[in-house]
């Protein structure tokens, strides 16, 4: 019903994919396959909201929709099973953004952010941009390239000065839905370590491959009592210019500080089109979203046989949620500046290289697969003959 295989145009549109490549590469004849936003044309129904109310010639100062709050309340129930109520929701200006506010308000300049890495970096150039010291407690590869929490080494690295969390669910790069007794764990030493935790997720609605996303708040009472959840339709139907983001707080006490210092100045004021946006996508969008979904998980197949086939020397791991694509590419035995190289240099790709996430990154690149598989196959041929070219199959 939907078309994701035609491929569009976006030069020209002021897309970061295109437009930052200059002053991020230096250069402006690469394939993009970076940013975590995607190729395809938004849902209809969503643009077709937008130009209803571009029919009217005036854009003014508006009120909330009626049915904002309850259509994402309906989306979140239907798709999470998770029964939010009307209070703990608040919107905010995107989720980074969030994150700022939160350590504002919350950790005071001679404490601490734990961030697991590798992660999303705004995770640690956040609070550090905000002149916190952040704490690193990396991820624990496995057998199989999935990644676990060290509880172990969080114990070791959490003292009094901590004072908040950032958990990634699900996780990006890696792309991991954490299980319940993961999360419940994370819970009980947040809590008795008397942490907040910020879980992202932006991705959840992603979730590919049968896996099922469990939001950290619904895993125990313990979580639901130091949580602040972020989330937001923009991932998920590629409406990322939108700027359309809400926080969910359950605890009465954390909600009075957080959004009453977010009122106070004026963030929850969404913009003319976010909760149009909003309202289409959870009330109309799920036929798209499951179309979605599908091409996806072909992508992710094509990009696993290809690499099986033709580049053997990078492992992509499959993801459980998004459309993002974390490649080991440690067999193929290059440092950091060679590796960047072949995929710059030599493939003519930009891609984000793995060690602008931290902590255990070096080695991998972040693929975006949110793209026409012709366009996907193009990138990875032009991957294919670079590192025949360089390093031999």
């Amino acid at each position: 019903m939907y078309d994701f295989s035609t491929e569009i145009e976006r030069r020209g549109s002021g897309d970061l994919m295109h437009e930052a490549l200059l002053p991020r590469w230096g250069r402006d004849d690469l394939q993009p396959m970076w940013v975590a936003d995607m190729d395809f044309a938004v849902c209809p129904d969503i643009l077709n909201a937008i130009r209803r109310r571009l029919d009217h010639p005036i854009l003014g100062y508006t009120v909330e929709p009626e049915d904002f709050w309850p259509s994402v309340q309906y989306w979140i129930l239907s798709h999470h099973g998770w029964q939010v109520e009307r209070p703990w929701l608040k919107f905010i200006p995107g989720i980074v953004k969030g994150i700022g506010m939160v350590i504002n308000v919350f950790v005071k300049p001679d404490e601490k952010v734990i961030v697991m890495p590798p992660v999303y970096h705004p995770f640690f150039l956040t609070p550090r941009g905000n002149h916190r010291e952040v704490v690193w407690n990396p991820l624990r590869r496995r057998d199989g390239g999935y990644y676990d929490i060290d509880f172990d080494n969080l114990e070791k690295v959490c003292d009094n000065k901590c004072r908040l969390l950032i958990l990634c669910t699900p996780h990006n790069p890696a792309g991991i839905c954490w299980d319940k007794e993961t999360l419940q764990n994370l819970a009980a030493f947040c809590y008795d370590h008397h942490l907040l935790v910020i879980s992202d997720e932006i991705h959840c609605d992603l979730a590919l491959f049968g896996h099922k996303h469990i939001p950290f708040a619904t895993v125990s009472d313990k979580a639901r009592d130091i949580s602040i959840t972020f989330q937001a339709p923009t991932k998920t139907f590629n409406i990322a210019g939108v700027i359309s983001s809400y926080a969910i707080v359950p605890n009465p006490e954390i909600r009075r500080k957080f959004y009453g210092w977010i009122t106070a100045n004026e963030l929850d004021e969404a913009n003319l089109f976010a909760p149009i946006a909003t309202i289409a996508a959870y009330r109309h969008g799920e036929p798209w979203r499951r179309e979605l979904i599908a091409y996806l998980e072909d992508n992710v197949r094509f990009v696993e046989d290809y690499c099986r086939q033709y580049i053997p020397g990078i492992r992509p791991l499959r993801p459980q949620a998004s459309f993002l694509v974390w490649l080991d590419c440690r067999d193929l035995h290059l440092s950091h500046d060679a590796l960047l190289d072949l995929f710059i240099d030599k493939a003519h790709l930009a891609l984000n290289d793995g060690e602008m996430f931290g902590p255990g990154g070096e080695g991998f690149m972040r693929l975006n697969i949110g793209s026409p598989r012709s366009y996907i196959e193009r990138g990875l041929r032009h991957l294919a003959d670079a590192v025949n070219s360089t390093v031999g199959t």
